[in-house]
């Protein structure tokens, strides 16, 4: 069955169920923002929430955060038409957590404020490393802005049969404009709720769909995989690695690089750093990560029925709807397959509700990544850089809500000609950029006591200028044809998609080069207490108040 032939828009009911949901899923979302915006009375609210957030909750939001369209679209899709080099994504979105809890989780709670830049700046020169830190997180959260703009154009054209690039360029303005009211108006509190209602919405949808996956197949893994391999027409080949980057050495470094960007990314992005912040104590933060990861853990062993269910399920092949979609539809067609098929009233209810599910997935997600790049802005840079006597609190709030209309602007221009690429790949991008640019500073800033301003300017730009001038020139950009963002063009000279193993140890390499070419020597001074505040949380409470 070809399901492109039949997309939910054709019938004008199903039509009207779509508007009415995604209508109905805005108005909650926009109604738990205005509710949140009534209490917002300080910095701290719309920064970090008031720290009123419990570990259970943060760790709800964490996880809706980090469970974007890439996960509920991209990673299925990527499985769909890739097989097992698509499941490892999954794998390396998991696996990244175990680094988060391990290495940055609670010490971070412990010696930062409301943004990265905070915790660096504890022992280092004030203006340097907020500029640098501002700067790589606006860098890294347009990245992955990029990603769930696509995946709303990808999903709300294929529910409302919009063909053309022209209109789904439309609806990604569309959904920055949504994004940019969540962020102005209701700041870390109502962009925490919308991800703690979007968490729950979308495991609960994602459930139903892999139990009836599975129900096909008699709740028989083997007989699952076995149809994909069938269904795929690859064969045995569609279980083995080799599919997506090939079995050469070039494809392998290619698959090593990606791997290594997903392990360490997590750890590096600034939107769920900034969650650390939203509850009163260490404790809540390490309670929040287990949470998180007890939930992402779930979600993404169940992308393994969505992806090979899929493939299982719809026509992959060249030209289908998930072929061209590069695999950003496929969950959503498998949810109106499952539910009854193509134009039966239950395939047409259970696609209507997976994509309202999905697009409150890519509001939530746009809605954090826009507030973190903005808080960034307004309290590194404005607050802390540009501005020569200290803002109040109401000056910064009012930097950090035009900070975020310009961020959205900028995302949305860039978006336009990302929609040829899989979602799942561009958050591939902007963990590798994350881990080049902001890891090796924050564990660098933690663990060496010889660390300093210097090193952390050198890690943090040239971890970031390298990331994203390998990904500028390689294949993503031009010379792979339809697949690269700019065709008819080929100036790429590097090899690789994936610019992690390459950018992440160049970000270690600046940073130690940086630190022992550099002459200052204050930022020794105060890594002891930098040391026990991480370690123990003593004196944190009174930071984070000032």
């Amino acid at each position: 069955m070809n399901v492109l032939l039949v997309p939910l828009a054709t019938e004008p009911g199903n039509r009207t169920l779509t508007i009415s949901l995604f209508t109905a899923v805005v108005a909650v979302t926009l109604y738990i923002t205005w509710w949140a915006s009534r209490q917002n009375k300080t910095a701290a609210d719309y920064y970090a929430g008031g720290r009123s957030f419990s570990g259970a909750q943060n760790g709800l939001a964490v996880a809706g955060d980090y469970m974007s369209a890439a996960s509920f679209l991209g990673i299925s899709g990527q499985i769909a038409l890739y097989g097992y080099d698509g499941f490892l994504y999954s794998i390396g979105f998991l696996v990244a957590w175990l680094v988060a809890l391990l290495l940055v989780a609670e010490l971070l709670r412990n010696s930062g404020r409301f943004t990265m830049a905070d915790q660096l700046a504890f022992r280092m020169k004030q203006r340097p490393v907020r500029t640098a830190a501002a700067t790589s997180t606006i860098v890294v959260s347009i990245f992955y802005l990029l990603a769930q703009m696509v995946g709303a154009g990808s999903l709300v054209g294929l529910l409302l049969g919009v063909k053309s690039e022209g209109l789904k360029a439309a609806v990604i303005v569309l959904v920055g404009a949504l994004m940019i009211v969540y962020v102005t108006i209701g700041g870390m509190k109502g962009t925490t709720w919308v991800q703690i209602v979007k968490a729950v919405l979308l495991m609960a949808g994602t459930v139903v769909i892999t139990f009836l996956v599975l129900l096909k197949f008699n709740f028989n893994l083997s007989e699952l995989l076995g149809s994909a391999a069938a269904k795929s027409g690859k064969g045995e080949e569609f279980l083995q690695p080799g599919l997506l980057y090939g079995k050469d050495l070039t494809g392998q470094i290619d698959f090593l690089s990606l791997g290594l960007a997903l392990v360490l990314g997590t750890a590096g992005l600034p939107h769920i750093l900034i969650r650390f912040y939203t509850v009163p104590d260490s404790r809540s933060a390490r309670r929040s990560v287990q949470w998180a990861i007890g939930l992402i853990g779930v979600f993404y062993l169940m992308t393994l029925a969505l992806g090979f269910g899929a493939a299982a399920l719809l026509d992959t092949a060249k030209g289908s709807a998930v072929e061209t979609s590069k695999g950003n539809v496929a969950s959503p067609l498998l949810a109106e397959a499952v539910g009854g098929g193509a134009g039966s009233t239950g395939g047409a209810i259970l696609l209507a509700l997976i994509a309202a599910v999905a697009f409150a997935t890519i509001l939530a997600v746009v809605a954090g990544l826009t507030l973190t790049s903005a808080s960034s802005f307004a309290h590194d840079l404005y607050a802390n850089v540009i501005s020569k006597t200290k803002p109040t609190e109401k000056q910064e709030l009012r930097v950090a809500r035009f900070a975020a209309i310009g961020i959205g602007a900028v995302a949305i221009g860039l978006a336009i000609p990302a929609q040829k690429l899989n979602i799942a790949f561009l958050v591939a991008l902007a963990f590798a950029v994350a881990a080049s640019a902001n890891l090796p500073a924050l564990l660098f800033n933690l663990f060496w006591k010889r660390f300093n301003t210097s090193g952390a300017v050198w890690s943090i730009y040239g971890g970031l200028i390298s990331a994203v001038v390998l990904v500028v020139f390689s294949p993503v950009v031009s010379g792979n044809g339809d697949k690269s963002m700019i065709t008819g063009a080929d100036f790429h000279w590097f090899p690789l998609s994936n610019p992690g193993i390459v950018s992440i140890p160049l970000g270690f390499l600046f940073g130690v080069l940086g630190t022992y070419l550099g002459r200052d020597k204050s930022s020794e001074t105060r890594y002891s207490e930098l040391s026990v505040r991480a370690l123990t949380g003593a004196g944190a409470e009174g930071a984070a108040k000032h």
